[in-house]
């Protein structure tokens, strides 16, 4: 049996389900498809259940891509305040963090409860459980799926990354884009965990659950916030989004005590300069464990003025050589993906073939961690709902 819609929606994610509201507000019949028995698993598991659903500070430039341009459009015709709107219509409670980031009070369900709410009112079918397994394009889109064929004019792509597999991740939408002869920009993981090489990790790795404020350094992107030691590297949000920027054999700086002159009171005495004075001090700025091992691994041969100064300039500038990532199991996001110039940056609609849309993670833009990739999922859904 062929059901017929006015657009079909891939992935119930949280792109698809905003796209799907906007269609549906326009009068269109939207089917909504999902691989998965549920819809929404990573708005459920995000921000630790609380769901960091969007960050109030939200720039174009917390947003990377091959065109940082291209995020523009989208983003200043849905902010966060749009968003919030629609939290603040369903009574959710919410509460600012650090840095703009936007929480739930309670439970991510709400915002999934809420944008179920809203496909319901505007009359979106949502489909559960159902794999398309080929799509066919003539003067309209036709998937053939393990349900039904489903057939519309208009077909938008939001079955997200690589990330998180064991959520069921899965690489779909580029394969789509592959049948069609759309570029895809080569992905990898973001916002993730960084591995060390066996010697380092030998240095370091024991003190893990460690975690200190640090500044985390490539070239220009700079980022201020914790870093956490691991059993096998360097995670904590600082570490996330530096990852982001970090391609091998890249070394990261690391500034473990952020506009804190540690040393100073060595240069300042005469007497009492060692290593066991020196740990003392860092014990007053970085937690214990850590402050005697970057002593013990760091100090110099004789304490003169010009060492101690060389010491403290290593503490603020550290420098880590990671050895990999801890990969899609552990990334947060998919860098990469479809090639932003063959989308328009208005509607997120293909250039070579009309009717054809793809929206949030699968795109290439990668946003900071902060609520920013959730503003791209209401964002570019918005502008492609509008358009279907």
């Amino acid at each position: 049996m062929t059901q017929h819609y006015d657009a079909i929606i891939l992935g119930a994610g949280a792109a698809g389900l905003m796209c799907a509201i906007q269609a549906g507000r326009r009068g269109r019949r939207v089917a909504v498809l999902e691989l998965a028995d549920r819809p929404g698993k990573k708005i459920l598991i995000s921000g630790g259940g609380r769901c960091n659903f969007t960050n109030i500070l939200c720039r174009p430039e917390d947003f990377f891509s091959s065109n940082p341009h291209f995020v523009k459009s989208a983003l200043a015709r849905y902010t966060p305040q749009d968003f919030l709107a629609l939290v603040k219509k369903h009574d959710i409670a919410y509460h600012e963090k650090t840095l703009g980031q936007l929480f739930c009070d309670h439970s991510s369900r709400q915002i999934l409860d809420m944008l179920l709410a809203e496909c319901s009112e505007a009359g979106v079918e949502i489909f559960l459980g159902t794999r398309t397994e080929r799509i066919e394009h003539r003067s309209s889109f036709t998937l053939h799926t393990s349900r039904d064929i489903f057939q519309a004019p208009a077909l938008a792509i939001a079955t997200g990354g690589l990330s998180i597999p064991k959520m069921g991740a899965t690489s779909f939408g580029y394969e789509v884009a592959r049948q069609f002869g759309i570029k895809i920009i080569p992905t990898r993981p973001a916002l993730v965990p960084l591995t060390l090489s066996v010697e380092d990790c030998a240095q370091l790795c024991d003190l893990s659950g460690v975690s200190t404020e640090v500044t985390a350094t490539i070239g220009r992107q700079r980022f201020r916030e914790k870093m956490l030691i691991t059993h096998r590297g360097l995670s904590g949000p600082a570490i996330l989004q530096i990852s982001s920027y970090w391609k091998p054999p890249q070394a990261i700086a690391i500034d473990l005590a952020p506009e804190k002159h540690l040393l100073n009171p060595l240069l300042a005495s005469a007497s009492g300069r060692d290593a066991a004075r020196a740990a003392s001090l860092l014990r007053e700025e970085l937690p214990q464990r850590l402050a005697d091992r970057l002593v013990t691994l760091a100090q110099p041969t004789s304490w003169t003025n010009h060492a101690i100064q060389e010491l403290e300039a290593k503490l603020h500038r550290w420098p880590v050589v990671p050895a990999g990532t801890e990969g899609y199991d552990k990334a947060e996001v998919t860098a990469g993906g479809i090639d932003t110039s063959e989308l328009s940056s208005t509607t997120m609609e293909c250039k070579r073939l009309p009717g054809l849309f793809f929206i949030g993670e699968v795109v290439d833009v990668t946003g900071h961690l902060g609520g920013f990739n959730f503003q791209w999922a209401w964002a570019s859904g918005a502008a492609a709902g509008g358009a279907l």
